[in-house]
């Protein structure tokens, strides 16, 4: 699987954590903890570029990379 971006944050509207995989559309999951969301993300990443790749649609690029940046 390519490495793709994912942010975790708490939602107070569903009462737990939302991982989020921006680089794939609507791809997103939920969990108590921000672990268990990421967890839950990474089945539903695989299930998502499966669907793309099972019906002829192009797989993103993975669009934000690890980086560091130092300050003077």
């Amino acid at each position: 699987m390519n490495r793709y971006a994912i942010i975790v944050l708490w939602s107070e509207a569903d009462g737990g954590w939302i991982a989020d995989a921006t680089d794939l559309k609507s791809c997103s999951a939920f969990g108590a903890s921000p672990e268990e969301a990421v967890i839950e993300l990474r089945v539903a990443m695989e299930a998502w570029l499966e669907a793309a790749r099972a019906v002829g649609h192009p797989i993103p690029p993975a669009r934000y990379q690890p980086h560091h940046e130092a300050a003077e």
